[in-house]
């Protein structure tokens, strides 16, 4: 991707280091990041000097927001000895007398690209990242590999090693598993989440800096777990597309109470170089319109819906019907997602019009206040483990999950069984506000979607148990939660109020037409009574239309007048 100028400019005043024309030479300190733009022809030769005897490794690593670069001890870079990625680096394993470290950097775009770099050192007691290597090209491998799709992201990285002085042997990867091995070490994986909102390169570099040394990774990052040797080393994480997220990985060897980090790694869980759906615009098109429709249902549901009982049943119904159809459909069937939301649309409108048909012809309150509560406490149960319970390694069991999860949520229906009319204030209230949550996180991003895209992941990807489920929480989040709960309590305390001198719930419809119909006909003093039926009334009007459009008839001969 070209560089805009004015980001070259602005770059430039913070101390970006330019090469262009034969090969730069890139000067470094230990510790400290200089930011560089690389280009594909030119190679940028990195060295640091004068390094301290007491040294034995140097980590140096190099990052760019989108734009692979390549990273290797040669100038001409092999499999072996060279990396290639947004986020890389290499061990230097230091000899004696060595003072001097020299490394090349380039990228693979034919543009230039921004790119920032560090060397930190590490002393002879301190852990080697990625040191019992076997599954990577590199002999020492400090990096962290990181994949993901729309649902979750995987990061995997290599054991790590004991530390050793300078000219020794490393200590054997497989000598033993006692507390003399590197199967003492432990290992903290951090997490770390960039503004909101906010997809530039300059942030990413400003912010990837507190990821990369041990003290700012403990100081700025969310440990997210702790791996010891009987876990293997990688780590599933829920996916946020559209939100800058940053990995890293702390050894921590017990025994000396030393520890050395690996090289961070970030996502933003999309594509930049994507026309349709890419990180500046995720959601599709039909997800807006459908949301959007949605959310007005929503809000007229949160302020109306006790009132208007019929349109309250409907967007329940419609919720509860929406949410089956479409899990199954995505299950059984390949249709793309378009296709699932337009059928998922017209199920959610069959399944209103049957709640309220089923109220209306059967006066069935009981199973509308159950879908009712079920819609409420689904909810209820969903916010209760987007919260940090539901990271807790229980709930990894999908047993104990979904028990969980479903005794919360009939709990709800259960506890509100003598009063009806406040669970149907509180659930019209509560969901009807949350979908306008939804209808926003469509075009501004928003944690609070999570609460219920979490659990649709769970239900239809066999394997999101083992994602950790964290998520931001920033000044846009507690914005939106705030419209929330004014919308959620400001419709609730409306419908109390409006409803407190009326009956609980409208009257049967199809009882009292029954009644109604058997008033007028046992009734003879009832004027109603005296009303010919609707089909008899029909007729003598389409008889009256007729015979306004008939001809008048000739008059024929007539019988004079008898004087």
């Amino acid at each position: 991707m070209g560089l805009p100028l004015c980001a070259v400019v602005l770059w430039g005043l913070l101390g970006v280091v330019r090469y262009g024309g034969a090969s730069g030479l890139l000067e470094l300190s230990l510790g400290k990041f200089r930011n560089v733009l690389l280009n594909q022809t030119n190679p940028v030769e990195a060295v640091i000097r004068n390094i301290a005897n007491n040294v034995t490794v140097v980590i140096f690593q190099v990052h760019a927001q989108q734009s692979s670069v390549v990273i290797s001890f040669d100038k001409n870079p092999s499999v072996n000895s060279s990396g290639t990625g947004v986020d890389k680096g290499l061990v230097s394993i230091l000899r004696p007398q060595q003072t001097v470290c020299t490394w090349y950097l380039r990228s693979l775009d034919a543009s230039q690209v921004l790119s920032t770099a560090i060397s930190i050192p590490y002393m002879e007691k301190d852990p080697i990242p990625g040191g019992c290597n076997l599954e990577f090209d590199l002999e020492v491998d400090p990096n962290i590999y990181l994949d993901y799709t729309l649902v979750d992201t995987h990061i995997k990285f290599a054991p790590a090693n004991l530390g050793y002085n300078r000219g020794a042997n490393p200590p054997s990867c497989d000598s033993g598993t006692g507390q003399n091995s590197r199967w003492r070490l432990r290992y903290d994986v951090y997490q770390y989440f960039l503004p909101e909102n906010d997809l530039s390169e300059m942030v990413l570099m400003s912010h990837i800096r507190k990821m990369s040394e041990v003290p700012s990774i403990k100081a700025n990052g969310i440990k997210m777990l702790t791996l010891t040797n009987d876990d293997k080393t990688n780590v599933y994480f829920s996916s946020l597309p559209g939100q800058g997220v940053i990995y890293n990985v702390i050894v921590w060897d017990p025994l000396w109470n030393t520890s050395a980090a690996y090289i961070p790694v970030h996502t933003y869980a999309c594509s930049f170089a994507d026309l349709v759906d890419s990180c500046s615009s995720l959601s599709k098109l039909s997800t807006k319109v459908f949301f959007t429709t949605f959310a007005v249902l929503g809000l007229f549901t949160c302020f109306f819906g006790h009132r208007f009982w019929k349109t309250d049943l409907f967007f329940m119904g419609f919720i509860f019907t929406a949410f089956f159809f479409f899990v199954f459909i995505t299950r059984v069937t390949g249709l793309g997602y378009d296709v699932r939301l337009i059928l998922t649309a017209v199920a959610g409108i069959i399944g209103g019009f049957f709640l309220v048909v089923s109220w209306w012809r059967f006066g069935s309150i009981i199973l509308c206040m159950f879908i009712i509560g079920l819609v409420l406490g689904f909810l209820f149960s969903s916010t209760v483990f987007f919260t940090p319970l539901g990271d807790y390694r229980v709930f990894r069991d999908d047993v104990v999950f979904w028990v969980t999860f479903s005794s919360i949520a009939l709990l709800v229906p259960v506890l509100f069984v003598g009063c009806p009319r406040i669970l149907n204030i509180l659930a019209s209230g509560i969901v009807g506000s949350y979908a306008v949550i939804l209808a926003i996180a469509c075009y501004i991003y928003t944690s609070l979607a999570y609460i219920t895209l979490d659990l649709l992941r769970r239900v239809l990807n066999n394997y999101f148990s083992r994602a950790y489920t964290n998520v931001p929480f920033q000044t846009n989040d507690f914005i939106i939660l705030s419209v929330w709960t004014m919308l959620a309590l400001s419709g609730i305390t409306v419908q109390l109020r409006r409803e407190r001198s009326e009956v609980p719930f409208p009257p049967h419809p199809y009882l009292a037409w029954k009644r109604e119909r058997e008033r007028r006909s046992t009734n003879v003093l009832d004027p109603s009574h005296h009303i010919p039926p609707l089909r008899e009334r029909i007729h003598n009007k389409l008889l009256h239309i007729k015979d306004f459009f008939q001809k008048e008839q000739p008059a024929g001969e007539r019988t004079p007048l008898l004087l």
